[in-house]
């Protein structure tokens, strides 16, 4: 198959209640490689054959989108690790693994002495909804495909606002749909 380069606004909700995660309706395209797990795979193939200004919507139920809630990714850390930090409930922190990586967490409750935090994705055990717009849908160059990464990009290929999908690293989870960075994240692939 042939990489391809696809641009395109999308909004992403959760189906069961129909709140909006994330969009970037009023940004910057989101771009990407396709063929590199960059986005979710059903998200990839939905797009694939879109052209310039046509809109599609793209259900991905949690079984497709393969973001799994796991109840061991909930753990309790001594407070005191989190010193000079003002911890709200809801919080989104970026911090360090156990094995040295970066790692996104959120915090569910504050107590006296621990602080309970939750390493899973904010979309696992979720039904997704995209819907996107493509502004352009070309085959990559070679330099893209050696590179992994649109050219005229300086991120991941997707376009990192910190994240396109709300601001998080991954190593065991992604983003806008789908995919793996260690440096950097992005559109809703979370592994």
């Amino acid at each position: 198959m042939e990489n391809r380069v696809i641009t395109m606004f999308y909004e992403l909700k959760d189906k069961q209640n129909n709140e909006i995660l994330e969009t970037n309706f009023n940004l910057e395209p989101f771009k990407f490689l396709t063929g590199l797990g960059h986005v979710l795979e059903k998200l990839e193939n939905e797009v694939l054959n879109l052209r310039a200004n046509e809109e599609k919507i793209i259900n991905i139920s949690k079984e497709e989108g393969a973001i799994e809630y796991n109840p061991d990714g909930v753990r309790s850390i001594p407070k005191e690790e989190f010193a000079g930090i003002e911890l709200k409930e809801g919080m989104e922190l970026i911090g360090e693994s156990e094995d040295g990586r970066s790692a996104r967490v959120i915090v569910k409750e504050i107590g006296d002495d621990e602080v309970i935090v939750d390493f899973n994705h904010p979309y696992a055990g979720k039904d997704l909804e995209f819907r996107v717009k493509i502004v352009e849908n070309r085959l990559a160059s070679d330099d893209e495909v050696a590179s992994g990464r649109v050219e005229g990009e300086h991120v991941c290929g997707c376009h990192s606002v910190d994240d396109c999908c709300g601001g998080h690293h991954h190593d065991e989870h992604e983003c806008c749909g789908g995919h793996h960075h260690d440096e950097h994240e992005c559109c809703g692939k979370h592994k």
